[in-house]
C-alpha cells in the first residue's frame, strides 16, 4: 500500500524537529558513573506523550512534513489512529493495482475530505470499480482532482456523483471520460463552486454533445478550461452561471467573442477574467468591460485584442487593480490602451506588461495617475530604459515589487531605484545586459533591507505563456534565485552563473560571452513572465 500513498496536501514544514526515543527511553547512564546504576531506581518504560490530547496530538502531527508523518504514524497503535483520524488530505498514485487497497486505505484514512488521483502516461489508471469504491468509503468528500485517470468512463463519474454529492471543488486533466462524465457532476454536486477541465479528450470528439448546467449553475463561481479542441461546448454552462466570479479561458479552440457577449450582457459579479492565445478580439473585450465589477484581467498573446479594447474596459471598469498584458510583440496594444488605464483605473495595485509597445508617455502616465501600484513586471520591452525607470523611482511611492526583464537599461536606471520608491522591497533584474554586479551590490548597501535577484543576460529567449492555473493566480512572483545568498535580516542578491564565472574568470570579464540569440529570440517574440 505504501506506493500508491504519495504525499499529503498541503502540510507545512516543521519548525522544530523532537526525537522520539527522548519520550519512549529511559536516562542512559555513562560508564564513568556506572557505580551509580545501583542507586538508581530505572522503572517501566513509559510514553510521556499519553498525557497529550488526541487533538494536541493531531495538531502537532499537521505541522510535519508528509515524510516525517509517515513515519511518525508508525510509533505506535495510538499515534496511528490518531494521524489517520485527523488526515484531511490524501494524494494517491492512481494506477490500477489500487482496487485491492481500497478497502484498507480508505479504512484506515476514513476522514479524508480532499483527494487527488494522479497516474503517469505510461501506466494504466484506476477504472470505475475503483472510483466507485472510493465514492462509496468517501461520501463526505469535498474537494477532487483526477490527473492521468484515462481508465474512468461517463459510467464512473455517473455513479461517483451520485454518491459524494457535497463537492465543492472538481479538477480533471487528460482523462478520457467525456462531456456526459461532467453532466453528471453538474447535476448531482448542487454545492460545486469549482470546476477546472484540462486537456479533456472525449470532449474534443464532435459536436454532438454539449454542457447541460444542471443544479450546479446555481453554486458554480469559478470555471476554468484549459487546451479543449471543443471548448465551446461549454458555453450553455459559462452563460448561466450567475454567480461566476472568476473564468479563465486558455487554449481553447473556437470563437470565444460570442460566449463573452453573453457574459457581459447577464453576468454583474463577474471579476477575474483570464483570455489565453484565444480567438478573441475587442468585441470580446468590450463585452467583458459590461462587467464593471471587474478587478482582475489577463490578456495573453491574443493577436486579435487591441488598443480599442483595453480602452473599453479601462473606461467601464473603474475597479481594475490587477492587469497583465502580453502583446506577444504584435504591437496592437500599447500607449494608447495603458494612458486609459492610467487615467480611469486609479485603484490599479499590480501591473505586467510583456512585450507590449509602451513608451515613456505611457509609462510615465501611469507612474503619476497609479499612486496605489504595488507590484510592477515590465518585460521583453525596448522601449524601456534609464528614463522610464527613473520616473517610476521617483513617482511610485508605494511600489514594492518590481521586475525588469530583457529591457534596454544600465546602472543609471538602478541607481536611480536607490532614491526612489521608499517602500521597495524586492528587485528582480534580468537579461539586462546594461546592468552590471557592481551597481547591484551598491544598491544593497545603500537599501540594506532590499531583496534583490540579479542575473547576467543570457542566450534563451523569454516565454510568457507560463499560465498554466495556479501559475498567475496570486499575482506576480518574485522568487529568489537559486544562488542567492542571504546573511541574517541583511540584504541578499544572486548572481546568475554566467556572472559568476566572468567574475571567477576576471581575464574574460570585460568580454561579451553571449552572442545575440537573446536579441534574436525577442524579435521573434518569445518573452516570458513564467519566472515572475
Amino acid at each position: 500500500m505504501a506506493r500508491f500513498l504519495t504525499h499529503q496536501m498541503g502540510q507545512s514544514s516543521s519548525t522544530t524537529n523532537y526525537s522520539i526515543n527522548r519520550f519512549l527511553t529511559p536516562a542512559t547512564i555513562s560508564s564513568e558513573s556506572s557505580d551509580l546504576a545501583d542507586e538508581i531506581n530505572i522503572g517501566p518504560l513509559r510514553d510521556h506523550t499519553e498525557d497529550i490530547p488526541d487533538d494536541c496530538l493531531a495538531y502537532i502531527f499537521q505541522l510535519l512534513k508528509a515524510g516525517d508523518r509517515k513515519s511518525s504514524s508508525l510509533v505506535c497503535k495510538r499515534w496511528l489512529r490518531v494521524d489517520a483520524q485527523s488526515r484531511r488530505r490524501l494524494s494517491l498514485i492512481a494506477q490500477s493495482e489500487i482496487i485491492s487497497y481500497v478497502p484498507t486505505i480508505f479504512t484506515r484514512f476514513d476522514s479524508v475530505a480532499k483527494l487527488s488521483l494522479r497516474c503517469g502516461r505510461k501506466s494504466v489508471s484506476l477504472n470505475d470499480d475503483a472510483l466507485l469504491m472510493i465514492s462509496i468509503r468517501c461520501e463526505n468528500l469535498t474537494r477532487l482532482k483526477l490527473r492521468g485517470c484515462r481508465e474512468l468512463t461517463e459510467l464512473g463519474m455517473a455513479n461517483f456523483a451520485k454518491n459524494c454529492k457535497n463537492l465543492t471543488k472538481f479538477s480533471c486533466g487528460s482523462c478520457n471520460f467525456g462531456v456526459e462524465g461532467i453532466n453528471w457532476m453538474l447535476k448531482y454536486c448542487t454545492d460545486l463552486e469549482e470546476l477546472t477541465i484540462k486537456r479533456l479528450r472525449s470532449a474534443n470528439n464532435g459536436n454532438e454533445l454539449v454542457i447541460v448546467p444542471g443544479a450546479a449553475a446555481l453554486s458554480l463561481k469559478s470555471i476554468c478550461l484549459k487546451e479543449l479542441v471543443n471548448g465551446q461546448c461549454f458555453e450553455p454552462l459559462v452563460v448561466e452561471c450567475k454567480k461566476l466570479k472568476t473564468l479563465k479561458v486558455i487554449r481553447c479552440l473556437g470563437d470565444w467573442d460570442s460566449v463573452l457577449v453573453k457574459i457581459g450582457n447577464g453576468n454583474g459579479i463577474l471579476s477575474d477574467v483570464h483570455l489565453e492565445r484565444l480567438q478573441v478580439s475587442d468585441i470580446g473585450l468590450g463585452a467583458i468591460a459590461k462587467c464593471v465589477n471587474i478587478d482582475s484581467l489577463h490578456i495573453v498573446r491574443n493577436p486579435d485584442c487591441s488598443n480599442l479594447g483595453l480602452v473599453s474596459v479601462a473606461e467601464n471598469c473603474r475597479k481594475l487593480r490587477k492587469l497583465h498584458i502580453d502583446g506577444w510583440n504584435i504591437n496592437r496594444i500599447g500607449d494608447e490602451g495603458l494612458i486609459a488605464v492610467a487615467k480611469q483605473c486609479p485603484e490599479l495595485q499590480e501591473l505586467v506588461l510583456i512585450c507590449v509597445h509602451v513608451t515613456h508617455l505611457s509609462m510615465a502616465a501611469i507612474a503619476v495617475n497609479c499612486q496605489r501600484l504595488e507590484r510592477l513586471a515590465l518585460c521583453g520591452i525596448g522601449a524601456i530604459g534609464d528614463a522610464e525607470i527613473a520616473c517610476i523611482a521617483a513617482k511610485c511611492v508605494e511600489l514594492k515589487k518590481l521586475c525588469i526583464k530583457g529591457c534596454a537599461i544600465s546602472d543609471t536606471a538602478i541607481e536611480a531605484l536607490a532614491w526612489g520608491c521608499p517602500n521597495l522591497v524586492k528587485v528582480k533584474i534580468k537579461k539586462c545586459r546594461g546592468v552590471s554586479s557592481e551597481v547591484v551590490n551598491w544598491l544593497l548597501r545603500r537599501k540594506g533591507s532590499l531583496v534583490v535577484s540579479f542575473d547576467a543576460a543570457e542566450s534563451e529567449g523569454l516565454d510568457a505563456s507560463g499560465s498554466d492555473v495556479g501559475g498567475q493566480e496570486s499575482g506576480v512572483e518574485f522568487p529568489v534565485m537559486g544562488d542567492q545568498v542571504v546573511v541574517g535580516d541583511g540584504p541578499s542578491v544572486s548572481i546568475g552563473r554566467l556572472a559568476l564565472l566572468r567574475a571567477k574568470l576576471g581575464f574574460f570579464a570585460s568580454r561579451n560571452l553571449v552572442p545575440c540569440a537573446f536579441n534574436k529570440s525577442s524579435n521573434h517574440g518569445d518573452s516570458s513572465s513564467s519566472n515572475l
